[in-house]
This record gives structure tokens, sequence and C-alpha cells, in this order.
């Protein structure tokens, strides 16, 4: 807590702020799907030993969800073995053992996810099992034309990188980096509004919904919703580590959500590595189930086990399209192959060693990246090997920032603290607002934002930042 900023951080006890929101709201519903998903597996137990176990984690859960409905103390985590629990429990104990709707946001809800992992980590038999795979896979279906259309665009892509006869071999030096640059904004918009699709805040959309979220028309129509945009800059500093000639240029993600944004992850991954802005890189995922659809390890093996095995996936009928009478599309053989080569483009450059996968500890520790330099400097380090350190999404942006409610007009490059200026951590952070904390805005930008429908007004929310329809691409220059 020491190492964090001194701004008022985001709390439950706000009415006006979406913290309220979230624990009074969202968090049921989260624990009720979770308590859901786990009877059913149950359910189907054969063994009374699982069976049994199964059902003391199931009531674990559910005395979760009372003590955060009627507004208990938190309390201690139990000794899992995670070197993250004393931590946790010394920050619980230094907030002064609060209750869940008087508590500062950030730590409150990173403890509710750490709670349920050690749910499942002190058992025998579900050590593994992770209650929000079906609804991270069950998106990714929803989420169908726009794989196959960014399939087949990052396929002709690929080809035409590798080509000489491509359609930049006769251009000027000036054309061809105009190009590059317009196709590298491209890639990071796909990167970029794929975390529309958040499991754990639009838990009420539709198939159609969703659809409507993705896909090259629905990219086009939310460019003039990039209210900071500093795409310009971050390729600038990656064509500048290229034009050097260093023969090591790697760029790391720090992930956000599976299911569609890691497809998107993995689409941005791929065009850097064929394109030549990187030379290799490392993918940072959760190491236990996390904010519902945040990635862990296993999320990129199901994906690819996806794309190898597409017909299966994506011809079957789930379970709510038996319940509907729906018989979903077959795929057509342009459809599949597509998806085979993206399978075999992607696993090769696994095989190859230019994308790894790296979890760590600290992304699911309790509190900001503001500690980063002190409690984890191997990994602090680590970052500043990397030519450019994505950070994808809202928690990731929250944590930057410190979850604190600084002046919307405060500097990026400020609010981030130490992983800021001087810092050795080139960061550029691509986010969809769907929490209360923002910076970068011009002044009287929040204001304006506030005034249109459904902006807050003059409630004292800022909810035009709640809903995902506005983005923020962010980018600090720590090396320079």
């Amino acid at each position: 807590m020491e190492y964090d900023p001194k701004v008022p951080l985001s709390n439950t006890s706000d009415p006006t702020s979406f913290a309220w929101t979230s624990a009074r709201e969202r968090w049921p519903v989260i624990l009720t799907g979770a308590i859901d998903d786990l009877h059913k597996a149950v359910s189907k137990e054969q063994d009374p030993e699982r069976q049994e176990e199964g059902k003391k984690i199931t009531a674990g859960l559910a005395t979760l969800k009372y003590e955060l409905q009627h507004n208990r103390q938190l309390t201690p985590l139990q000794d899992d073995g995670g070197s993250d629990i004393a931590a946790y429990n010394k920050e619980l104990e230094q907030r002064g053992n609060p209750k869940w709707h008087d508590v500062a946001w950030l730590y409150a809800e990173c403890y509710l996810y750490r709670r349920m992992a050690t749910l499942f980590a002190l058992s025998k038999h579900w050590k593994h099992y992770d209650v929000f795979s079906k609804q991270k896979m069950s998106t990714f279906r929803s989420s169908r034309p726009a794989v196959l259309e960014l399939a087949a665009r990052y396929n002709d892509l690929t080809k035409q990188l590798q080509s000489d006869q491509s359609a930049l071999g006769s251009a000027s030096e000036e054309e061809r980096e105009t190009a590059e640059k317009l196709l590298f904004v491209e890639m990071c918009e796909i990167c970029l509004w794929g975390n529309a699709t958040d499991l754990s805040l639009l838990t009420n959309l539709s198939y159609d919904d969703i659809q409507k979220l993705q896909g090259k028309d629905a990219r086009k129509a939310n460019e003039d919703k990039i209210i900071v945009n500093n795409f310009p800059a971050a390729f600038a500093s990656l064509k500048k580590s290229k034009n050097a000639g260093a023969k090591e240029r790697r760029v790391d993600i720090v992930l956000d959500n599976a299911g569609f944004e890691l497809f998107v992850d993995l689409i941005l991954a791929g065009y850097l590595l064929q394109a030549g802005l990187a030379t290799n890189i490392v993918l940072h995922p959760k190491n236990i189930p996390w904010f519902v659809s945040d990635v862990i390890p296993k999320d990129f093996s199901d994906l690819l086990n996806v794309l190898v095995g597409a017909k299966d996936f994506y011809e079957t009928p789930s379970e709510e399209d038996k319940a509907k009478g729906v018989t979903p599309p077959k795929l057509s053989d342009k459809e599949t192959s597509d998806l085979q080569a993206l399978f075999q483009n992607w696993s090769s450059l696994y095989a190859e060693g230019k994308i790894v996968l790296r979890p760590n500890v600290f992304w699911t520790e309790g509190g900001s990246y503001w500690r980063l330099p002190q409690t984890a400097p191997s990994l602090y380090e680590d970052l500043k090997e990397s030519e450019l350190v994505i950070f994808k999404g809202d928690l990731n942006y929250r944590k930057l920032t410190g979850d604190a409610m600084w002046d919307p007009a405060t500097p990026f490059t400020e609010a981030i603290g130490p992983m800021g200026p001087g810092s050795g951590v080139r960061v550029l952070a691509l986010r969809t607002c769907k929490a209360d904390v923002v910076v970068g805005l011009a002044k009287g930008e929040d204001e304006k934002l506030r005034a249109l429908e459904g902006g807050g007004g003059d409630s004292g929310a800022r909810k035009w930042a709640w809903s995902g329809k506005w983005a923020v691409v962010s980018f600090c220059d720590g090396k320079a």
C-alpha cells in the first residue's frame, strides 16, 4: 500500500461509482454463475469422493456470495500454499478489515477472485477446475463471424508479407512506411475492440449483440470513439527499433480476456512477427482463473484445439442450440482451410519459440502496478528487456493508474507513476473504458462526454466510462 498513488482510490462505498454497482450487482451475478457451473459439473460426477468435495467447494462459493450480499467483513484468505497469500492478508489488516460495501474496489475485486481460487487450490480433485471455462468457449462460439473474417484477413496478409511480389514491393520508402503504419494501427484496433466482449462486464448480451461488437464494420464505426490515440507514437518506437537493426526485438503482451480477445491478440502477435516489427512475443497470462474471462495458460491450448478441430467445434450444437432447436451452419471448405492455416502458422511460431507464455503470480496480486518495481523486481527487470509492453484491457489500465480517482486531464505518464518516464519500460495501454478511472483527456473532454445521453450528466457519475463504448490508447516511452 505504501507504494500506491496518494490520490483517493475508487471505493465500493461511493454511490456515484461503478465500484458501487460492481459490488452490489455484478459480483453476486458472477458468483451465481460460478455456483451453477460447478453444481452442474458435480452432478455429472460418478466418483463419490469427487462429488462430495465438489459440493464442499460449491458451499464455499455460496458462503462468499452471502457475505458479499450481506456486507460482511472480508476475512483472511486460507493458506493454499500460494506465495501471495501473506501479502493479501497483510493488506486486509492494513485496510482495517473492511466490509464489502466500503473497501478499495481494486483490492476487493482481486480478493474476490483470489478467494474463489483458494477453494479449488485446497481441494484434491478440483485443483485445476475453471468455473469460467465454459463461458469463455461459449463466447468464442458466438464470435464465429468475426473469427472467420479475421482468419481470412490474416492468411491473406501472411502471404503478402512473405511474398517478394507484395503490393508494397515497388513503393517508395515513404509510401511503404505509411502503409506499414496503417496496417499496424488496424491490427492494434482489432486488438483494442476485441476487449468489447469482456465476460465479467457484458453478462447479458445476446448472440447478435456480440457479433455487432466485432468485425470490420464495427471497428470503422468506432474509430471516433478512441478519445486518446497514441498509436502513431507506439508505431514510431517499434519502427525506430527495427531500423536500428537490433537482432532481438521483443514485444510483450500482458493479456486480458480469453476466447475472441486472445484470438485477436494472437492475430496482432503473428502480424508483428511477420512484419518484422518484433522478433519474438512474450504473452503474460494469469496463473489462476481470474475476473471471469482472463487468460490462463490452458486457454491458449484450448484455442489452438478449436482451430484444429473447427468443424466439430462450430458445427456441433451447443446446449443452448439444442434448447432452441437450432442447427449451426456448416463451415465452408475455405473457412475450414483458413482456420487450419491459422493453426499451422501460430503453432509453428510457438514451436519455434517466437511466441512464448510466461505467467507470473504478480498479475493476480491485490495491488496496482505502482508496486511492480518494489514487489516484483525480477519481473520489472525482465519487462525492461522488451521494446514495447502492451497492456490489454480495463483491469490492466486500472492497475497501471492505481485505480485512483485522478483528474481526467492528468497525463497518462504521471498517472502510471513508477511505470512512467525513466522506468525503462515502454508502455502501451489498449483499453475500452469500463471503469471510472480515465486519464490523458483534453481539458473539458470529460464534461462533454458526461453531457451526452447516458453519460452521467450532473449526477456525479462518470457513466460514459462504464460501457466499453469509448476507448483510450495510451503510450509512455519509459526508455526515453
